[in-house]
């Protein structure tokens, strides 16, 4: 592939977030008793992300793989460590808030009323389709990327690492657990598959630890977004991807993972991060 550049654009954002997490951390001690490990945490992805820097510009192929492909690693340690910060930062959840949203948009509370579609095959294509969200932006990474060409897939590694951040924020700005906790109580039914879709369901649970990420809905986001640049970009993945897209849009409320409004919001963050890339590397590329 290409020389890449001193640093990238989102090896910039990646650096500026690591510095928001860490002053956010050293805001809340000494009261958050997980201040000096996540300060650790953040600083030492800093200084990883420099040493990959320093190793890629000296041509070190393993470096320059590791360079490309690290946010998607990064995001996930970030994405975990928020169940250690939170609860400092925001406190308060914001479900009752988006229950209301939800209800004065519908007239109903939306996970509720599929319950009359719901059938243990339906729920374990839904359920599959729902996990699948862990792998499509690897897939397109990967497809891309094999390509050999550096500026496509920059840029969509940029639109994608851009949303994951911007969908953090609203966690912290609107911290909820989703309808499969707060609306417990008014679901009459559970939601069985037929083989597996229990045990993914358990599994991702307990991978993660980190409850308060329904608003925005990152599944919807990211997807979306991972649809258009294979639009663009691989338009043999597009059709791939296009039905278990809609699936997993549409399992983010059927399994009660999310409210409505959220998946709207992912869906005005992924049409955004488009706009704020192309807007990115038009300023990176003058600069240039």
């Amino acid at each position: 592939m290409e020389g890449n550049p001193r640093i990238t654009p989102v090896d910039l954002i990646t650096y500026l977030a690591l510095l928001v997490l860490i002053l956010t951390t050293v805001v809340t001690m000494p009261a958050n008793p997980h201040g000096p490990v996540l300060l650790a945490k953040y600083s030492g992805l800093a200084v990883v992300l420099t040493l990959l820097r320093w190793l890629d510009r000296r041509q070190i192929w393993l470096a320059r793989l590791l360079h490309a492909f690290y946010p998607l690693i990064f995001i996930l340690i970030l994405f975990d460590s928020f169940a250690d910060l939170l609860p400092w930062v925001s406190p308060i959840e914001r479900d009752p808030f988006l229950i209301r949203l939800d209800h004065a948009l519908l007239g109903t509370h939306p996970t509720v009323w599929l319950e009359r579609f719901s059938y243990p095959v339906l729920t374990e294509i839904l359920t599959w389709a729902y996990a699948s969200y862990y792998f499509l932006p690897l897939i397109l990474a990967v497809a891309i990327y094999r390509r050999g060409k550096t500026g496509d897939f920059d840029r969509v590694i940029f639109a994608l690492v851009l949303c994951f951040y911007l969908s953090y924020v609203g966690y912290f700005l609107v911290p909820a657990v989703g309808p499969r906790f707060t609306l417990a109580h008014l679901q009459h039914i559970d939601l069985p598959g037929v083989f597996l879709a229990d045990t993914i369901r358990d599994t991702l649970n307990v991978l993660e630890g980190f409850k308060q990420d329904a608003f925005p809905s990152g599944h919807t986001a990211i997807v979306l977004l991972v649809l258009f640049y294979a639009w663009r970009l691989a338009r043999g993945l597009f059709w791939i991807f296009l039905p278990m897209v809609v699936a997993l849009i549409f399992s983010t409320v059927y399994l009660r993972y999310h409210y409505v409004v959220d998946v709207l919001a992912g869906i005005l963050l992924a049409a955004v991060c488009p706009v704020l890339e192309r807007v990115t590397f038009a300023l990176w590329d003058r600069r240039g």
